[in-house]
């Protein structure tokens, strides 16, 4: 990226921030993927091509999945990649609590799960990208309602056409009626009844990742088909629909972009931004764009049409009350 380079920082001049290092990322065959989603930091240099080789052949040797030259998937990779370094920052608080020569208590136990429960790390992962969803489930006979936690890294959202992100988190929402073959049982009741399912947020995330589903398999054709759909991703999400009722508001800082008009072949590229400055990565190469180049990557309004770049990730950040006023 030495040309590519050389124009980014004369673009950026004396706006160039301080500190910070832009950097295309080399493909070594089919793994614009896995570029699209990272970006690395700890360089001399400003601008210049890095290659990830080491990382790529780690990924290939931890997960089957990546190690053929086929078409992958950016959102299977994030999902990879943040449990993977949950497992891996996990087990390395455990070495660090319990060497080999520590010593144990009486039951054989050491001290950390004495009690017999073990306490949950929280990594900086968890403490980023974690949200908590509560499924609420209320039986139509009784009115009792049975509320179910789970946590989650990013949120899959099905998409339709000329729709925008606040809508898709509506019906991520809506009401679901269980009844017929689907009937909830109820503890109260003790047997099968009607009743209403939700899902909402409880508690949102520092970092929110949003997966538009574009690839839908379609029975009539029977295989996977890329839906295009024109899906309004704002600058500014409002989230209103928490169970505390508190409105989050966030900022959004990066998209991963598919470009191709089918879910097998393809190539991901990523959508920046930094010190107010938004920047296109596709592999080796950098460039800065205007932040209103961001709505061209919202899909097409009709199904057929020569733009196939597509917002695929979206990643917002929670502002801070200060960052709010």
């Amino acid at each position: 990226m030495g040309a590519t380079g050389s124009k980014l920082e004369k673009a950026l001049g004396d706006q160039f921030p301080e500190g910070e290092r832009y950097f295309g990322l080399e493909n070594f065959g089919n793994t614009c993927y896995c570029n699209s989603v990272l970006q690395i930091s700890s360089q001399k240099k400003k601008t210049g091509v890095i290659a990830p080789k080491r990382f790529v052949q780690r990924v290939r040797k931890q997960n089957e999945l990546f190690r053929g030259y086929m078409h992958q998937d950016a959102h299977e990779f994030l999902n990879f990649l943040l449990n993977e370094l949950v497992d891996i920052l996990e087990k390395e608080s455990q070495a660090a609590k319990c060497p080999p020569s520590q010593e144990r208590i009486a039951n054989g136990q050491n001290n950390a799960q004495s009690n017999g429960v073990k306490e949950p790390l929280v990594t900086w992962v968890h403490k980023n990208f974690q949200g908590i969803l509560t499924n609420e489930t209320r039986c139509l006979r009784c009115e009792t309602v049975t509320a179910r936690d789970e946590t989650f890294f990013d949120l899959s959202l099905d998409i339709e056409q000329n729709s925008s992100i606040t809508s898709c988190l509506k019906n991520f929402s809506s009401t679901e009626t269980l009844n017929a073959e689907d009937k909830f049982f109820c503890d109260k009741c003790s047997s099968l009844q009607e009743a209403q399912k939700r899902m909402k947020i409880k508690k949102p995330p520092q970092i929110l990742v949003i997966h538009l589903k574009r690839f839908k398999y379609m029975e009539q054709l029977g295989r996977y088909k890329k839906l295009s759909y024109r899906v309004v991703f704002p600058l500014e999400l409002k989230l209103s629909n928490t169970v505390e009722n508190a409105d989050s508001e966030y900022s959004l800082f990066a998209v991963v972009v598919h470009v191709g008009s089918g879910p097998n072949h393809g190539h991901y590229v990523s959508l920046v931004k930094s010190h107010n400055h938004w920047l296109f990565f596709d592999d080796e190469n950098v460039e800065m764009i205007d932040e209103s180049a961001v709505q061209t990557f919202f899909g097409s309004a009709q199904e057929y049409s020569s733009n196939t770049d597509h917002g695929y990730i979206l990643f917002y950040e929670c502002l801070s009350s200060d960052e709010k006023s």
